[in-house]
């Protein structure tokens, strides 16, 4: 059977990471989080005091992106790949509302985006895999076989943050948690470079109501559907 790429895009908090992890797992395919790849570099310029509620250096993150080094491990222990960066796991600090709440600021700069499209596409080259992000059907893998769109109400995605965050300890409100997603879907839309716009070919699938194992087992019906096409059609 051929190997085909399977791009999932959608607004934040539409549990895109959790149902990709599980199809990469049942179809054997390698799982790359974009999203955490931003959120990486958010938490590099954030420790490096880039950036903050007061002011964002842009051209100071800039300058330091050729010194960064991002790269996915898999741990058993949990059952998906790690993001580290410059060779520290960084999974849990990424996490954050905190990180959360600059993590679009950052992913508007250009050269920042250059910089990990570039790195996606390595990561893809091979086909067999399935990525999820903002920007993955329309810009990272246009030519994806699969393209998936996942959507929800905010006030669904921002519940979903809110029970993810206060099971991690985190020290948060609902009405802070969905503040962070109607902003984050702003500027994720309405950003110059890339937005965040459904692909005229991707499938959408709103999952307000679908639970965790309706969705797999959707998506697991389209990816056979499309892997039986490509091996066909070749």
């Amino acid at each position: 059977m051929n190997k085909i790429t399977i791009a999932i895009d959608g607004f934040s908090s539409t549990g895109k990471s959790t149902v990709a992890k599980q199809l990469a797992k049942h179809l054997g395919y390698v799982y790359v989080d974009s999203g955490a790849m931003y959120r990486a570099v958010t938490w590099f310029a954030m420790q490096k005091g880039y950036i903050n509620e007061d002011q964002f250096d842009k051209m100071a993150l800039i300058n330091q992106l050729d010194r960064l080094e991002i790269s996915f491990k898999f741990n058993p222990e949990v059952g998906f790949s790690e993001v580290y960066l410059n060779g520290v796991n960084v999974e849990k600090e990424i996490r954050t509302l905190e990180v959360s709440s600059f993590v679009s600021q950052v992913a508007k700069v250009s050269e920042v985006r250059r910089l990990l499209v570039k790195q996606q596409h390595e990561l893809g080259k091979n086909k067999g895999i399935v990525m999820d992000g903002r920007d993955i059907g329309t810009v990272v893998f246009p030519d994806a076989e699969l393209k998936i769109f996942m959507t929800a109400s905010a006030e669904t995605r921002a519940n979903r943050r809110y029970q993810e965050l206060i099971e991690k300890g985190e020290d948060v409100t609902l009405e802070d948690v969905l503040k962070n997603v109607e902003e984050r879907d702003y500027v994720d839309s309405h950003r110059k470079d890339s937005p965040l716009v459904k692909a005229k070919d991707a499938i959408e699938i709103d999952n307000s109501d679908l639970t965790i194992e309706g969705q797999l087992e959707t998506l697991i019906a389209l990816s056979v559907e499309k892997i039986e096409k490509s091996t066909t059609d070749n």
